[in-house]
């Protein structure tokens, strides 16, 4: 199975949105990519429901929601409404971990979950069989365009034997500092999805580095 390429619309022109997410419905990207900050998990804020709710009127992709914010639960529903299909949380945002995954998959959606770069694999033992997704995180949450944290590496490698231990069928997501380079990297030690922001939108054919990038 070929990588799956998720673009983040977080690097759009976000003057020009339809436009952005019309190249991505033509591209060979799979995902769109949506970064939801809050300014207090992370150090940044991004967008909220309005603009998931302009890209699920022309999306004609999976809609790939991740979400940086704290007190995940009592924004799932309203996900699920806004026409989310995944949706991640971090692990270091929920208290009640279990119970926000089921949340996710009783309103409807696949459920992932997120690990900043200082956090081990080793935490999601006990909910992998539940997880459609696990997002590791290759630079610290909150700006796009940061550099790429090797050490991501590794942790794709323990998360598929995670993933083959215990018989889930979770796959693995990467996010930050991905280009070519590194997503080869990524996808030799286990990666089946790729996002993508900056590298894609600053350069100057996005379809082809979609392509490129596709090519893994």
């Amino acid at each position: 199975m070929s990588v799956i390429i998720a673009p983040s619309i977080l690097s759009c022109d976000f003057g020009n949105l339809e436009r952005d997410f019309e190249l991505i419905n033509q591209s060979e990207a799979d995902w769109f990519h949506v970064d939801v900050m809050d300014g207090v998990f992370v150090p940044n804020i991004s967008f909220g429901f309005p603009i998931i709710l302009a890209l699920k009127k022309v999306a004609k992709k999976t809609i790939d929601c991740h979400i940086m914010i704290v007190n995940p639960d009592q924004y799932v529903t309203d996900f699920a409404k806004a026409g989310v299909d995944i949706l991640t949380v971090h692990y270091e945002a929920c208290t009640h971990l279990h119970r926000t995954i089921g949340a996710i998959h009783e309103a409807g959606m696949k459920a992932g979950v997120a690990l900043n770069p200082h956090t081990p694999v080793s935490v999601l033992e006990n909910v992998i069989a539940d997880l459609d997704l696990v997002l590791i995180m290759s630079v610290n949450p909150g700006f796009g365009g940061q550099k790429f944290i090797h050490q991501a590496i590794e942790k794709v490698k323990q998360t598929k034997e995670l993933i083959a231990k215990s018989g889930s069928k979770a796959i693995i997501e990467v996010d930050g500092g991905v280009n070519t380079e590194t997503g080869k990297l990524l996808v030799d030690a286990g990666a089946q999805a790729l996002v993508a922001g900056s590298f894609v939108f600053n350069s100057p054919d996005p379809k082809a580095t979609i392509s490129s990038l596709k090519q893994l």
